[in-house]
């Protein structure tokens, strides 16, 4: 399990979680190392031959429990809808960073072990994180269709020179998370 959209301004954040079987795509690894393109492609065959579940949480829930109880939900989600895939609980959850959702999200229920790192030392990480990210910038390329003056189809949300000119200009959008300092502070002025 991965997740990606913490640090954005704008836009959920989703979380993935994938189970390899004994052929699973080669290349994988930390998302955020490969090109876009590639990241697509690999997405498409982790998506054909693997299990795998997407949780999203909207900015509301960011705003109403913070970005790490949000990412905790996601997790959970993502973990829920990959268990109604398959069918079965899993026995245990690899999880990217340093920490998991046990005891800070009421749906957790699962065995997990957090990996610093692990998006790029343990291939089912790395397929949950590709799943993730592309799932979120497909997600963050369609809002930008209903609000183009923010650069979000190439920009996925983050703070870029563009986005914040933008932000500035025109004021945050629905899909802004008022409780990130950049936003908040523009919904004082």
């Amino acid at each position: 399990m991965d997740e990606a959209g913490r640090g954005p301004l704008a836009g959920p954040v989703v979380a993935g979680a994938a189970i390899l079987g004994e052929v699973y795509p080669e290349g994988l690894d930390d998302s955020k190392k490969l090109t876009a393109k590639r990241r697509g492609v690999l997405d498409e065959a982790i998506r054909d031959q693997c299990a795998w579940g997407v949780g999203v949480v909207d900015v509301g829930q960011i705003d109403t429990l913070n970005i790490l109880g949000a990412t905790m939900l996601a997790m959970s989600l993502a973990v829920e809808n990959l268990v109604q895939a398959i069918g079965r609980e899993p026995d245990g959850v690899l999880i990217d960073g340093n920490l998991t959702p046990h005891g800070r999200c009421d749906l957790w229920r699962w065995p997990a072990r957090a990996i610093v790192g692990g998006d790029g030392l343990e291939p089912a990480i790395s397929a949950a994180s590709i799943v993730a990210k592309a799932w979120r910038d497909r997600m963050m390329i369609a809002a930008a269709q209903d609000y183009p003056h923010y650069g979000w189809e190439s920009n996925k949300g983050y703070g870029s020179a563009k986005h914040m000119a933008a932000l500035r200009e025109h004021g945050p959008t629905p899909l802004h998370r008022k409780s990130f300092a950049p936003v908040a502070q523009l919904l004082l002025l």
